[in-house]
């Protein structure tokens, strides 16, 4: 009686991580189309008549000022350190979720994501430096490392049952890992210089996200309480504020306070994904995807930092992520994602290179004159395009012949 009980149990819980991945996969669908709508519309306002506008709407100056204490900024920055940050916490969230109950909590599950993952960020990183390998423009070595989960999970719904689920969740894994490295990679590498007073406040806001969370606070508004202060510090110390957001998410508890009770963490996470989905990255693709087009020629395309950045994407990603792939398989360090055929997984591994929102985020770490992040949207937005059209025409090819093989069977 009490084996059956805890199959049952096993069971529920089972049934309770599909659907949670389900709601997730179907709000990165459906965002991933939305960000699509929204690069498209900022592209065509950059280049409409309203132009001046567009330009205007993003230099526009906004402050908090409380006291002596102001944080001003222009409209541009307040999204991407601002609205940014609650898209990281998001990350975080889904990081934790995933590492402690979720696919990437399983060791063999994850060996093949995490080993593709890896080399479909050190790919793309040695091309771009094959192009710029001197001067200012080495800073941007990490824009053509990182995977859009929106984006690319958006085209591969697109496909819908002609792709297995074990190929969303391989490219979900992988996806989710090359954020946790794209986190990594701006704590490292991209901060300005650091005030130690900052630090040291930040330092405390996370001890006491720390202490709640050992308390068993469950209540998320005092962890978001202590997340905007620490989001604060983190933004007057020199490190990037975003991270902040994805400390408040490692600190968001997995458990309720009670059993039965809904974890803050899952109650989180649920009520962000429609705000960040169809809100903030859309917010974000469409203040940062405006790029004009009067002057720009193939010959735009062939300088180093746009080169570097496009060919990252979309050769680099799919080199790395196939070959680290095919490998790890023949090497008895994973297996293939159930019923998904070799040229499938060559499908995803070209999606991996849909770079754009994390692309351009990281290129507005590195670069900050108008011409060079020009530069950077030009190379993320071909690298991205051409990985997508090419990741979902290699897809439904694929597929087609998978399921022609298997009805002659």
């Amino acid at each position: 009686m009490e084996a059956r009980d805890r199959a049952d149990e096993r069971g529920r819980a089972d049934r309770d991580t599909v659907s949670a991945i389900e709601r997730f996969l179907s709000w990165e669908a459906a965002g991933g189309l939305t960000l699509i709508a929204a690069a498209a519309a900022a592209i065509v306002w950059a280049n409409s008549p309203l132009a001046e506008l567009y330009s205007a709407i993003l230099k526009a100056p906004a402050a908090v000022q409380l006291g002596s204490f102001q944080i001003a900024k222009p409209m541009l920055l307040w999204i991407n350190d601002g609205l940014m940050a609650v898209f990281f916490l998001l990350v975080g969230l889904e990081i934790k979720r995933e590492l402690l109950e979720g696919e990437l909590a399983q060791p063999g599950a994850i060996a093949l994501p995490a080993i593709a993952a890896v080399s479909a960020m050190a790919a793309p990183a040695a091309i771009y430096l094959a192009f710029n390998h001197a001067g200012s423009d080495l800073v941007g070595w990490a824009i053509p490392t990182a995977t859009d989960i929106a984006f690319a999970v958006g085209i591969l719904a697109l496909l819908g049952t002609r792709a297995p689920s074990s190929l969303k969740l391989f490219l979900l894994a992988l996806a989710i890992i090359d954020d946790l490295g794209a986190i990594i990679i701006i704590a490292l590498f991209y901060t300005a210089d650091l005030s130690t007073g900052s630090l040291a406040l930040a330092g405390a806001a996370i001890l006491l996200l720390i202490a709640l969370n050992l308390a068993g606070c469950a209540h998320v508004a005092a962890y978001v309480l202590a997340g905007v202060f620490l989001w604060i510090c983190v933004l007057k110390s020199g490190v990037h504020a975003t991270l902040a957001g994805v400390a408040l998410g490692f600190a968001v508890p997995l458990r309720g306070a009670r059993e039965g009770q809904e974890a803050p963490l899952h109650r989180l996470e649920h009520s962000l994904h429609p705000w960040v989905a169809f809100g903030i990255l859309p917010v974000f693709a469409l203040a940062n995807s405006g790029i004009p087009l009067a002057g720009i020629s193939p010959a735009s395309l062939l300088l180093p930092v746009p080169l570097g950045i496009a060919l990252g994407l979309f050769v680099g990603k799919q080199l790395g992520a196939s070959v680290a792939t095919w490998l790890s398989v023949r090497l008895g360090l994973g297996t293939l994602p159930a019923g998904a055929s070799w040229l499938q997984m060559y499908g995803v591994c070209v999606l991996a290179g849909v770079g754009f929102t994390m692309s351009l985020f990281i290129g507005t770490l590195a670069f900050a004159d108008e011409g060079q992040l020009a530069a950077v949207r030009l190379g993320v937005l071909t690298g991205s395009l051409l990985s997508a059209v090419l990741g979902y025409i290699v897809l439904y090819v694929a597929s087609a012949r998978f399921r022609a093989i298997g009805s002659a069977i």
